[in-house]
């Protein structure tokens, strides 16, 4: 049974055209992959097939009564919401249900005799439904989903606006999960999650009946959890049947293909040209010319799709720093209320470190803390000698309006038009993506404009929280490569064990020191 239909969808952003003539079928128990490189739609897709965007052209349709749940990477939790109420409004439909079932009572008393048998009925149908759904148990079944999450020790009445990254994302997957949706969309769910909440999140979805749609450029995590690729790609849409390494293996194959016969009809078209230009001048060869000129003309040319131009990150060096890059004596971090008991660490040059632990235990604080950008609670922090740092932050402010070209600019206000042109098109942007405003690009993109930053600023230490987001297959493998190859020091908060194997000299758990509990 179909569950969505999607027919000759075409879209794009100014004079960028983003799917063209696009179809798509979703059908009841699927388990789809969406892949593709960073900008290349996949989040606008969503937008679209949620009714969020309108397409250029084109049809969607859904199956009736199918009740949607989208996990957003860019949903807004607003400062007032608290953990309860955000759960909560997963029973909106049912709240709803109820005031119009009160409304019904109120208007009891002034409706006539013949009126009060329909509208007694219609309360008692209403009535039912809400039992149906649990509504007089959604107290219990919030607390129940907020426990398996790791939420409740929260506070249920924390404001949501003080949540980190991970908390937030596992905040909106408890209201999902409460939802019980007919299909689930899930746009990049394992960013800023911890691997504890991703191997539960893997489980819940291989015991999963209904479909869903999952972007991600986690590759063991596709793996472990879809049947079906779509993979976006120059506008298009394709279907591949499997995991993503199926996937990876028809695709080359089909790619090869695709060029030998293009190289043979490059070569055919070539012959054929030459015997032209070579015999149409002599009356005893013309109409054999004019026989090969038709055959060229009326040949269906096969053209390969433009390569996309891969990222080159590689780290500008600064001069060797002192033995200890940083040490902490009894520092204490946090904001209002200590995240962490007294810390006394010390990391030495040359040292590539990583800090693992659950969302919300302080990792990205500490980081701040040792860059002096939030003040120790107690205790201190002290950095060493002769340090020129690179500091990469999980995500962009909010609501900037610069273009990447000026985003560039006033980071190294030195460099000509060519250079910041260069710079940006060596982290994997185009021309069009160059032009346009930060805000508008992928969370992908937006994290190459960051890397841009960083890879042209020479640095003997980096501190990364969380570098691995939003970055798609190529972009990650590059940026391991250039990791690998930089002599400096390393401190990077990281969830993929996969990104920092073979990378990191030591990992520090960070649960081991947080009086957070998680």
């Amino acid at each position: 049974m179909s569950i969505l239909n999607v027919e000759h969808l075409t879209h794009g952003f100014g004079d960028r055209a983003i799917f063209e003539d696009v179809s798509f079928r979703l059908l009841k128990g699927e388990h789809i992959g969406l892949i593709g490189a960073n900008g290349e739609g996949k989040s606008t897709f969503m937008n679209i097939i949620t009714g969020k965007l309108m397409p250029d052209e084109g049809k969607i349709e859904w199956a009736k009564n199918v009740r949607v749940g989208y996990l957003d990477q860019h949903t807004v939790l607003e400062k007032g919401m608290t953990i309860e109420s955000v759960l909560k409004s997963a029973f909106d439909f049912l709240f709803d249900m109820e005031r119009e079932m009160n409304g019904i009572y109120e208007s009891l008393g002034e409706a006539d005799p013949e009126k009060m048998d329909g509208l007694m009925e219609e309360a008692g149908t209403i009535s039912d439904l809400l039992t149906m759904h649990d509504f007089y148990m959604i107290d219990a079944k919030v607390e129940e989903v907020a426990r398996a999450l790791g939420i409740l020790e929260l506070g249920l009445d924390r404001d949501v606006t003080e949540l980190s990254g991970g908390q937030r994302t596992k905040v909106l997957m408890a209201k999902l999960l409460l939802e019980k949706p007919d299909i689930l969309l899930l746009d990049e769910p394992t960013n800023y999650l911890d691997e504890e909440h991703i191997e539960w999140l893997k489980r819940y979805l291989n015991e999963y009946e209904n479909a869903f749609i999952l972007i991600s450029h986690d590759i063991p995590f596709l793996n472990s959890v879809i049947n079906l690729i779509y993979h976006m790609d120059n506008r298009k849409l394709e279907r591949y049947v499997g995991d993503y390494d199926k996937f990876k293996e028809v695709y080359e194959m089909k790619k090869s293909q695709l060029e030998a016969a293009y190289n043979k009809q490059q070569q055919e078209i070539k012959d054929l040209k030459d015997f032209v230009a070579r015999n149409k001048a002599r009356v005893a060869t013309r109409n054999m010319a004019m026989s090969r000129q038709k055959k060229i003309d009326k040949m269906d040319v096969i053209e390969l799709a433009a390569e996309k131009p891969k990222p080159e990150f590689n780290f500008k060096e600064a001069r060797t720093p002192g033995k200890y890059i940083f040490t902490t004596r009894d520092l204490v971090i946090g904001y209002d209320e200590p995240l962490s008991s007294p810390l006394n660490l010390e990391m030495e040059r040359g040292s590539k470190i990583v800090l693992t632990g659950a969302n919300g235990i302080g990792k990205t604080t500490l980081l701040k803390s040792i860059l002096g950008l939030i003040p120790a609670l107690s205790g201190k922090a002290e950095l060493g000698d002769y340090l020129e740092i690179g500091y990469f932050e999980q995500e962009m402010e909010q609501g900037i309006t610069t273009t990447c070209i000026e985003e560039i600019w006033q980071t190294f206000p030195g460099y000509t038009q060519y250079e910041v042109r260069s710079a940006l098109a060596k982290c994997g942007l185009t021309t069009k993506h160059i032009e346009s405003q930060v805000r508008v690009l992928s969370g992908g993109e937006q994290a190459k404009v960051r890397l841009c930053k960083l890879i042209n600023k020479p640095t003997n230490i980096l501190l990364l929280d969380e570098p691995t987001n939003h970055l798609d297959v190529d972009a990650k493998e590059e940026l391991k490569r250039a990791l690998l190859a930089y002599k400096g020091s390393i401190l990077m908060v990281c969830h993929e064990p996969e990104f920092y194997e073979g990378l990191a000299t030591d990992v520090w758990d960070c649960s081991k020191w947080t009086t957070r509990a998680v």
